[in-house]
């Protein structure tokens, strides 16, 4: 079953998680609301790079994890968002070497090219693992960071 939690404090709007057994239209579904939550927050030019880094995130689950499982977290920070996509498969994933004819396996590399900071985290039981990644606001941006409303 999916379901969609959050914090039961007054930081509702700087945290959004959900757990998920991934769909046809998931992918397209969560780059929609991480484009909303953006938006509330100001922090839309950041739209395009974590959009499409959850993306490459959310089509690993899909065509590696069993199950298509996986928990989704963004948390949202002054002037910057961080992604998290965990899942119970203990296999890291590996950036792929590049090559341009092969039909997968250049994901990580996008998300390296357009976010500020990635990694992989094992879960310390070695049921699974955490990637995530950060998107900061350039330095000199046009766009003002506010503070949560509400």
């Amino acid at each position: 079953m999916n379901h969609v939690t959050g914090p039961l404090t007054g930081d509702v709007r700087s945290r959004y998680r959900a757990e998920f057994a991934l769909g046809g239209h998931s992918v397209r579904h969560l780059r929609r609301i991480l484009g909303l939550y953006l938006r509330h927050w100001d922090l839309e030019e950041l739209a395009d790079r974590a959009e499409l880094a959850l993306a490459e995130l959310l089509t690993n689950v899909v065509r590696h994890v069993p199950g298509r499982r996986c928990r989704v977290c963004f948390l949202f920070l002054p002037g910057a968002v961080r992604v998290e996509v965990s899942d119970r498969c203990p296999r890291l994933p590996l950036p792929g070497d590049g090559d341009l004819l092969s039909d997968g396996g250049r994901g990580l590399l996008l998300v390296e090219a357009v976010t500020d900071r990635w990694g992989v985290a094992p879960h310390p039981a070695g049921d699974g693992k955490t990637v995530w990644f950060e998107c900061v606001v350039k330095a000199g941006s046009l766009s003002p960071v506010r503070a949560p409303t509400e």
